[in-house]
Order: C-alpha cells, then sequence, then structure tokens
C-alpha cells in the first residue's frame, strides 16, 4: 500500500462501509429466496456479497483492492449486526481473494467487462469452497450442489461483475471519480 494515495484509501473505506450495509440489507431477501427454493435461493443472488471487491478494484487499480475492500466490508457487517459474527471476517477474506487472484492474473492491467465478469467468478468459486467445507454442503445431493455451484458462479458474473462495472461506470460519469484511474479512462474513451 505503499505507492497509495490517501483519497484511494478514503474511497476503499467509504465503499467497503456502504456495501456493509448492502450485504446486510440483502440477508432477508437471501432467506426469503431459501424459504422459496432451498439453500440454492442465497447462490442465486450471492454475487451481491462479491460486489464492493470489483468496484473498488476497478475504480481504484491497485493491488490489493479486491480483497481490501471485501475484507472491510465483512468487519463493518460484523460490526454492524451480521449474526455470523467473526467468522463472516474469513468469509469476506476468502471472497476477497478470489477476485483478487483475477486481477493479480492479469498483473492489474485489464479491468474489461471480462475480466470484472472473471473476477465476480473467482469470488464465487472460493466462497463455494470455503462454503462446501463449512455449509455443510456435502450432505447435500450431488446434483443438487453442483447446481448450487452454477448459480453461484453465474451470480458472481453477473451481478457482481457486470452490475459493478455498470455502477462504478455509472458514478465515473458524474464526474466524482474524475482523479481516480476509472474516471481517467472514462474521460479519455470520451475524448477519443
Amino acid at each position: 500500500m505503499n505507492n497509495w494515495r490517501f483519497k484511494e484509501i478514503v474511497v476503499l473505506s467509504a465503499l467497503s462501509v456502504v456495501f456493509a450495509v448492502v450485504y446486510l440489507a440483502f440477508l432477508p431477501v437471501g432467506k426469503l429466496l431459501v424459504g422459496f427454493f432451498g439453500p440454492i435461493g442465497y447462490d442465486l443472488i450471492f454475487g451481491i456479497w462479491f460486489i464492493v471487491s470489483i468496484i473498488a478494484a476497478y475504480i481504484i487499480r491497485k493491488p490489493g483492492a479486491a480483497f481490501l475492500s471485501e475484507t472491510i466490508a465483512a468487519m463493518i457487517e460484523v460490526l454492524i449486526g451480521n449474526a455470523v459474527g467473526p467468522m463472516l471476517i474469513i468469509a469476506g477474506m476468502i471472497q476477497g481473494i478470489g477476485a483478487e487472484a483475477v486481477f493479480a492474473a492479469t498483473r492489474y492491467r485489464n479491468y474489461s467487462t471480462g475480466v470484472l465478469m472473471l473476477a465476480g467468478v473467482g469470488s464465487a468459486v472460493t466462497s463455494f469452497i470455503y462454503g462446501y467445507f463449512m455449509g455443510g454442503f456435502a450432505a447435500l445431493e450431488t446434483g443438487y450442489v453442483i447446481a448450487m455451484f452454477v448459480a453461484r458462479v453465474i451470480s458472481g458474473a453477473l451481478i457482481a461483475g457486470l452490475l459493478g462495472k455498470i455502477i462504478s461506470d455509472g458514478l465515473a460519469k458524474t464526474g466524482v471519480l474524475s482523479s481516480y484511474a476509472l474516471g481517467k479512462e472514462i474521460r479519455k474513451r470520451e475524448v477519443t
């Protein structure tokens, strides 16, 4: 974090706090879906719980942005009342690692739509592996577990990756991100 500017740390922190509240707000939605569809209900919208890692990395474009934003969001979510408690911080770290790995694989140089969607998939994969062992998925029928995995991967790609890009681009077009990497890229695109 030596090459991070103070305002990048502030934006990352602000995004983490905002999305901690969003994450907590989506728990009842997940529970409602579980009521209708069983355990797969959460997987249908699981991408919402990865979105800050995609948005922060896309805006700031520095190593660690995905991991740190997801970890901080998990910490804040615990502080404001998630019943899971401190284990949620581990889950946030694991989700952040999944997205961070994809950005690292591009050497933090490619933030195309495809890469952002792959980062959402990365979070989905790491979180599913963690959930498989911690959530007792092994007790479920194999076909159902595969369906859960596929639903989570699609959710990660679409909700975290694609929706994260749409939200970030929308923010950048307002001019509030003009001094960040994404804002500069948007300005450059508009000039050419």
